[in-house]
């Protein structure tokens, strides 16, 4: 019975040290969760206009043509006012004659006839003040938030886990006056610091899920390809909707995913929105490792980009 005893605590001792050395190495594996360098994102340029779809084409050249039209129009009243302004030079430039003689009786009486410029026509209204030109913002890291949420069952419970980081840059280009030219740039997340309030899943993810701890896969990057369904005009204080397309990379595999965006013009020098779209980790090669206490775990995680993006002063 000694020996039974002697085995059982052996077996147990030799578990628990299996266990522990596990979770040692997920520790130390899994490091702090520190950046190694500040957030950042490739830029974009205003000057180059994006590469559309033939639908976006239809309705670009569209709008140009309408756009032609119009300005056709403003140059016929550029061209009408600027002949009434010669004729009325003509005339203040006339000589004025004075008679020599006059009758003796009446006074004499010398013409007035002179040129005054015409007054400043004064506006009648204030209107709300939007970017006349396409303008560029940049997503604010801190301000902004990224979140991935999953659904486990621990001990029984279903439960939802919740990951977030406020390592997240890009840029956005907006065009009110015609949102087909706006861009989305690459978004840039740093997976090494999302956190889900517990120190050892955290360190978990980072060793031995999303990688991150490793300096190749630390970023995680969303190229878009493709804006859908956007607005026609774009409002300052108005919210409008849109579906960003484009490809999603994690760890060696990039496959392409569809956010449902709702954005603002909160002012002239901000943007504000949020981008969701639900994936599938397993469609990225992404494992979990088994837990004696996790039942399951979720395939589907919904993806959250909240953001605040401020105006790039050129």
């Amino acid at each position: 019975m000694r020996d039974l005893r002697l085995i059982f605590i052996a077996i147990l001792s030799l578990a628990a040290g299996i266990v522990l050395g596990i979770l040692g190495h997920i520790w130390f594996a899994g490091g702090p969760g520190a950046p190694s360098t500040a957030i950042s994102a490739p830029t974009l340029d205003l000057n180059l206009l994006p590469t559309y779809n033939p639908t976006q084409s239809f309705g670009l050249a569209t709008q140009v043509n309408a756009l032609n039209q119009q300005n056709a129009a403003l140059q016929g009243t550029v061209d009408a006012l600027s002949a009434a302004n010669d004729a009325l030079a003509t005339v203040a430039a006339q000589p004025i004659i004075v008679p020599t003689e006059l009758p003796t009786n009446a006074p004499a009486v010398v013409p007035t006839v002179g040129f005054t410029s015409v007054p400043a026509l004064e506006p009648t209204a204030t209107l709300t003040p939007v970017p006349v030109e396409r303008s560029l913002y940049r997503i604010v890291p801190q301000q902004s938030q990224v979140t991935f949420t999953l659904q486990e069952t621990r001990n029984g419970t279903l439960a939802d886990v919740v990951g977030t980081t406020g390592e997240v840059a890009g840029d956005i280009i907006v065009d009110p006056g015609n949102p087909t030219t706006s861009q989305v740039g690459t978004i840039r997340i740093n997976a090494r610091t999302l956190a889900t309030g517990e120190e050892l899943r955290d360190r978990a993810i980072r060793a031995q899920i999303l990688l991150s701890e490793e300096d190749l896969y630390e970023f995680v990057e969303f190229v878009p390809s493709e804006l859908r369904n956007l607005p026609p005009t774009i409002t300052i204080g108005q919210p409008y909707t849109f579906e960003l397309v484009g490809n999603l990379t994690l760890i060696d595999t990039t496959s392409e995913v569809t956010f449902s965006v709702e954005a603002m013009l909160a002012s002239e020098d901000q943007l504000i929105g949020s981008a969701t779209s639900t994936i599938r980790y397993f469609d990225w090669g992404i494992t979990i490792p088994s837990v004696p206490e996790i039942a399951s775990i979720s395939p589907d995680v919904q993806l959250t980009i909240n953001f605040i993006a401020n105006r790039v002063q050129n």
